[in-house]
């Protein structure tokens, strides 16, 4: 018997229909790239769901009631070649086949989506139907169906042979309005005003939709406003930009920020956070911090964070996993004391003459700070860029299996700061490619032992075990 949804996860549904809902009519669109959406089977009329809102690898998928939860809200992904992944936005993970078995009747679960190419992961959409589509995976030929043609909630969703009938058939039908839209057709026209409008001390994730546009303002997440998700509805992350223009010389570095973010477990997908200062507009107080993270376990996907000098500010208390983002700046423009991970990102030094793109300040009895993973490294110029300097004696960051442009001065990639010597930090490579990679006496490498307790995982999984990549 499919597990079914318990009644507290249910009011909490219909909580989450309060500020994200589908019309009762929704109309049904073509699947496209970026867009986020219920998938309802014409059989029953219910919508694709993951069983009690899980968070969890290897929850199972049913059909369900459609309420507009976030747990019923999947957003398209291209994979490339005609095939997409379908990402649950509760969760972050992938609408999933176990072990990719080609199994007619095998139950459909969720899984980390790692690099958006598992092929286990993809899926063809193919219209049956009027205004509706067979979801066919790509690497069994089989169809997403409910079992049995059931039209009871919590009934399995399964892969079986694809036919015709109604139970194979699935209408996209896109959320009927974002919560934040400059022009007045949301809830909200302002970031802040839609936080503003979170309860305090709320138990279950809010998803905050942003339409595309560019939002003047500073957004600020309390400590007491946790489980909040920003998540921009353009066809990328260019189409959703929140930026402003503090700096260090009026707010100082830490108050000049864009977006303050204190409240644990937030996310933030499909959107730019920008600061867009002019340093040559002043002569001293150049940092303009485009995001101040203090909230643990954060996860950024899709993410841009624009900005000169000291970019992206990861405090002390934070641990995060970005990925698939982009992060520019000139000095030191992601810096901190918290533990952090770059997964598959694209880091740019922008200015022509280089400069260091991390300052970590780890704490001596912290073993992880900073790592960027399976990641690119690119700059304005050549043998120009250091991949770091330690803002405190015992800084940690780690470039591992990350390709390294021209752009990295490959004699010195690292350098000192004020009386720190980068001789002092705990700063590695492990198994980097590209022009910018290499081993010398300047360069400490990571063997192969030491590498196994120094992957993503390992980073960030605290004393709670947790495990955002899957």
């Amino acid at each position: 018997m499919p597990k079914l949804r318990s009644a507290g996860v249910a009011l909490l549904a219909a909580a989450a229909a309060v500020a994200f809902s589908p019309s009762s009519q929704a109309r049904a669109d073509t699947p496209a790239a970026g867009g986020v959406y219920q998938l309802k089977v014409t059989k029953s009329g219910k919508c694709l769901d993951v069983v009690n809102g899980s968070l969890d690898n290897g929850a199972q998928m049913q059909q369900w009631s459609c309420s507009g939860a976030t747990w019923q809200q999947f957003r398209v992904v291209s994979a490339g070649s005609g095939t997409y992944t379908l990402r649950n936005v509760n969760s972050g993970r992938c609408l999933d086949v176990p072990n990719g078995a080609a199994t007619s009747g095998l139950r459909l679960q969720q899984w980390g989506c790692g690099d958006g190419l598992k092929a286990n992961q993809l899926w063809r959409f193919t219209a049956s139907g009027s205004g509706t589509y067979q979801v066919i995976s790509n690497a069994t030929g089989l169809c997403m169906s409910d079992e049995g043609a059931s039209t009871a909630s919590g009934a399995a969703i399964i892969q079986e042979t694809c036919t015709a009938n109604t139970n194979k058939q699935w209408a996209f039908e896109p959320l009927a309005k974002p919560t934040v839209a400059a022009d007045g057709s949301g809830t909200h026209r302002t970031v802040q005003a839609a936080i503003d409008a979170v309860p305090a001390g709320n138990a279950s994730r809010v998803t905050i939709t942003i339409a595309p546009g560019t939002y003047r303002e500073v957004v600020r997440i309390p400590s007491n406003k946790p489980y909040v998700t920003l998540q921009g509805l353009g066809s990328s992350a260019a189409q959703t930009v929140i930026v402003n223009n503090h700096h260090a010389g009026a707010y100082g570095t830490s108050g000049s920020a864009t977006a303050f973010v204190d409240g644990h477990d937030f996310v933030a997908t499909n959107l730019t956070i920008s600061n867009d200062f002019d340093e040559t507009s002043t002569a001293d107080g150049h940092q303009a911090v485009a995001l101040n993270l203090n909230a643990d376990r954060a996860r950024l996907t899709n993410v841009r964070l624009l900005g000169d000098q000291d970019t992206f500010l990861v405090n002390d208390s934070t641990r995060a996993y970005v990925s698939g983002s982009y992060v520019e700046g000139t000095v030191d423009f992601i810096f901190g004391g918290g533990t952090i991970v770059f997964d598959n990102c694209d880091i740019h030094e922008k200015r022509t003459t280089g400069g260091p793109i991390t300052a970590a300040s780890t704490a001596a009895a912290k073993t992880y700070g900073f790592l960027f993973h399976k990641s690119r490294i690119t700059g304005a110029t050549s043998n120009t860029t250091q991949l770091g300097r330690p803002w405190r004696p015992d800084a940690q960051v780690l470039y591992r299996e990350s390709t390294l442009s021209a752009t990295i001065r490959t004699a010195q990639p690292w350098t000192d700061m004020s009386s720190n010597s980068w001789k002092n930090a705990r700063f590695f490579e492990y198994r980097n490619t590209g022009a910018g990679a290499g081993t010398n006496s300047n360069r400490p490498q990571l063997t192969d032992a030491q590498a196994a307790n120094y992957t993503p995982q390992k980073y960030l999984a605290g004393s709670d075990g947790w495990n955002p990549i899957g």
